[in-house]
């Protein structure tokens, strides 16, 4: 069942700058509401470091607030996000792991932060991101997108439940060329502007410029896995992820980073599209996040699920079994680049209902 949305709700927009929050901005005018809108700040005003064309932004969004005649307010969160998100992105980072920040970044500033400050003031809050709400049984679950391609629920996957049943996704039943028909239709300023691809907030500024920034560089061995031989320097092992095969400035590929030693700063590589050091079928997740309930309190066996370790349109099938300290996930096919930090993002068998994640560990 879908989301009941009372006509007199007060509802609160995120608002990026972007095509896909103006057009939330939009389809909810169009049925009646008269949403409040928010833009939430997170760069510092003299951070040399930051270029998340914060400006640029936030012009559009008031040419959107104008366009409608809403209110909108800007919220500085940029120590929120600097305490928690950027803090907890270093350290994975600087412990040799592959960390998530746009998770985070949801969890904890744009559901947590502004829940805590704003939102707890309106009865949902709406956003631009590729998901849906399923109502089964009287409890929210988070679902899928109708775009496979755009489908963002990996990025959601460790909200709560409180988080998830205050939340409207506006653009999950439609596809990314249906949201840039309806902006460039309504005239819409961001009808064109091209999708960010930077981390969460972040924007254009360069993810090895952010890391040197904190982290420096520090030169170290490129050895080959298999035989020991030295390819080449890199400047430090923070810079590179396991199952990373461009940047590392080698001839001859492809080469993929396969281990990382963090104690004495190397970075092993193993050679070809085909070698099994780049390849597993299977991880461990602790400290498993459920974000509406857990359908496997009872579970005794393996059970039947889909799932995902980065940000990709296909759901990968896998079998499911818990273990004393955690789960234990059994792919169906061979996973390439399987990085300890990431996060095991798992659905139902039809892929239908985001249940959950946990950070993977080998």
């Amino acid at each position: 069942m879908r989301q009941i949305v009372s006509e007199n709700a007060d509802i609160a927009v995120l608002l990026s700058g972007g095509v896909d929050s103006s057009v939330v901005v939009h389809l909810l005018c169009e049925q009646g509401f008269r949403p409040s809108l928010f833009y939430i700040k997170i760069g510092k005003d003299d951070a040399d470091y930051m270029d998340c064309s914060a400006e640029e932004d936030l012009e559009i969004a008031t040419a959107i607030a104008r366009r409608y005649g809403l209110p909108l307010e800007v919220v500085d969160l940029h120590k929120e996000y600097w305490d928690n998100v950027a803090a907890y992105a270093i350290d994975k980072i600087r412990r040799g792991l592959t960390p998530n920040p746009d998770v985070m970044c949801n969890k904890l500033i744009k559901f947590g932060c502004f829940e805590q400050r704003v939102g707890k003031e309106f009865d949902f809050t709406a956003t631009g991101h590729y998901a849906t709400t399923v109502v089964l049984d009287g409890k929210t679950w988070l679902g899928t997108a109708l775009d496979p391609v755009k489908d963002q629920t990996d990025f959601l996957a460790q909200i709560d439940y409180l988080q998830v049943s205050k939340l409207m996704f506006p653009l999950g039943g439609l596809m990314k060329h249906e949201v840039r028909d309806i902006a460039m239709r309504a005239g819409l300023p961001s009808a064109k502007r091209r999708d960010s691809q930077g981390i969460c907030f972040l924007g254009k500024i360069n993810y090895n410029d952010f890391v040197r920034r904190f982290l420096g560089e520090k030169e170290g061995e490129i050895i080959e896995l298999e035989t020991g031989k030295r390819l080449g320097k890199h400047r430090g092992y923070w810079f590179h992820t396991i199952g990373q095969r461009k940047g590392l400035g080698l001839s001859g590929g492809p080469w993929f980073v396969v281990r990382k030693d963090i104690n004495e700063n190397i970075v092993y590589v193993s050679h070809g599209y085909d070698t099994e050091k780049q390849y597993g079928n299977e991880f461990r997740m602790y400290d498993f996040h459920f974000i509406t309930d857990d359908p496997w309190k009872e579970l005794s066996e393996q059970v039947d699920i889909t799932f995902k370790i980065r940000h990709t349109p296909e759901f990968i099938k896998g079998r499911l079994s818990q273990e004393a300290d955690g789960y234990r996930i059994i792919s169906a096919e061979k996973l390439q680049g399987i990085a300890p930090g990431q996060f095991g993002v798992i659905y139902d068998e039809a892929s239908r209902l985001c249940i959950g994640s946990g950070e993977i560990y080998m």
